[in-house]
């Protein structure tokens, strides 16, 4: 664990996926065929908190959705890629356009496709229930299932690992 605190000292960008991450990886229809998604208040607060922190994110993900669009606005999330099909490359350029450093990414994915960005990012994490492949890449696999508070357990962490939480904390309790 002393070396995973290291390595979260250091991270400046937290990147997620959506599908299975920031939801539970439930695609809803309504009679009229719109797509539905739910997204947990709590992993809102967590990108928040992130935020207030200094720590930048960004979202990353290969389904292309409204209201992937309307929560990052929400939660002042302003880097966001949809339909990505090779994540890697589009991490690649943000990485470039931004200016960080691998080691300087916390990246949170889900599925196989999400593999060959955690491979190169300073802090890979995964969920419960991602396949074993992403389990054995990650630094930390969530107790928190995707949608289900997995970002703001790995956003606390993070800030407490950093020493920025009670900071963050404060701003709200005074």
């Amino acid at each position: 664990m002393e070396n995973l605190k290291e390595i979260f000292s250091s991270i400046k960008w937290f990147i997620m996926d959506v599908d299975g991450v920031l939801t539970d990886g439930s695609i809803i229809y309504d009679s009229e065929g719109r797509e539905l998604k739910v997204f947990s208040v709590k992993d809102g607060m967590g990108i928040t908190l992130l935020h207030r922190a200094g720590i930048k994110t960004a979202i990353i993900t290969s389904r292309n959705s409204p209201m992937v669009q309307r929560r990052a606005g929400e939660l002042g999330i302003t880097e966001v890629i949809q339909g990505a099909r090779d994540k890697l490359e589009l991490y690649s350029r943000l990485k470039e356009k931004e200016g960080f450093s691998d080691k300087e990414v916390l990246y949170i994915g889900d599925d196989y496709v999400d593999l060959p960005v955690m491979k190169v990012v300073g802090l890979p994490v995964t969920v419960p229930d991602a396949p074993v492949e992403l389990k054995d890449t990650a630094l930390y696999v969530t107790k928190r299932h995707g949608g289900k508070g997995a970002v703001r357990e790995v956003a606390e962490m993070l800030l407490k690992a950093q020493g920025k939480f009670d900071e963050v904390i404060k701003t709200y309790t005074g």
